[in-house]
């Protein structure tokens, strides 16, 4: 309990200020100064969102994997609600999407690969990734997951994970506070293969009132909500494919359109990796 009260006050000294107009200089041990106005818009681009790391950063790393019991789902969302709203003022996903992910990835926290991982969101290690993991089975066994010392590093990381994949830009051309689209935008991008994922999703941020949170955010700050784009339907439905040709390979498929095996694996719900001369895969979004 005492963990989780420093957490929330942690959180609540990151947010302190959301509403000041004057501009300020912060500075944490063992992170830059870094010097903001919270007048900023939320990142709209690729390469601006990115710079959300710098202008809402994360506390040092305490070193040691800190453990996080919760009871239920009521306490998850009391716990991270914080979390999910200042990564959603620093990338624009919504919160109440987040915390739905977190919710139905974790097990509200109570799962046995959160447990061991602090991973809420089932990323995988994928190529690139050099930090702390585990194993895990899940849809083959022994699965390489990511490990964090602590939870607040993997809200950090799918925030990371959505705003830095070509396939899941699309969903940043939605209102933030339109959770059923980025409900559905998430599916169409290949994030889960479950075809339920977006109901799933939804109902639970309709269950729990999550969207509240979003409005919050969207209250306090001085970037109005962005209308959809004329040809934003279009758009999300624009899926990229791939014709498998003699000799094609997974791998030689996930190279050539920068995205790791068990991506495609998970998109196009292939248990292993035999593919056929004519088979269809989709490859993400356009």
């Amino acid at each position: 309990m005492i963990k989780r009260i420093g957490y929330v006050i942690l959180v609540a000294l990151l947010l302190t200020g959301c509403g000041a107009k004057k501009r300020r200089t912060t500075h944490r041990k063992g992170a830059p100064v870094i010097s903001r106005t919270e007048t900023k818009e939320t990142p709209k681009t690729a390469e601006d969102r990115a710079e959300g790391s710098n202008l809402y950063p994360m506390p040092e790393d305490p070193g040691r994997f800190e453990k996080f019991p919760i009871s239920d789902t009521e306490e998850y969302i009391k716990t991270f609600a914080e979390i999910a709203q200042y990564e959603m003022r620093a990338f624009g996903i919504p919160a109440s999407i987040t915390l739905a992910q977190g919710i139905l990835e974790s097990g509200s926290g109570r799962g046995e690969l959160t447990l061991k991982t602090n991973n809420h969101f089932g990323i995988k290690c994928h190529t690139g990734w050099e930090g702390e993991f585990d194993f895990h089975d899940d849809d083959a066994k022994g699965e390489c997951f990511r490990k964090y010392n602590h939870p607040m590093f993997s809200f950090r990381d799918h925030s990371l994970f959505l705003t830095t994949r070509s396939r899941y830009a699309f969903l940043f051309n939605y209102r933030r506070d339109d959770y059923k689209k980025w409900a559905h935008g998430l599916k169409q991008a290949g994030y889960a293969t479950d075809r339920q994922y977006p109901q799933k999703l939804i109902a639970l941020i309709e269950r729990y009132d999550l969207h509240k949170y979003d409005e919050a955010v969207v209250e306090t700050s001085d970037e109005p909500v962005r209308q959809p784009i004329a040809d934003e339907t279009a758009q999300a439905e624009e899926i990229l494919t791939h014709t498998v040709k003699k000799g094609d390979t997974l791998y030689a498929i996930s190279r050539k359109y920068e995205i790791s095996v068990d991506e495609l694996k998970r998109m196009n719900q292939l248990k292993d990796n035999t593919i056929s001369i004519g088979q269809v895969l989709n490859v993400g979004v356009q």
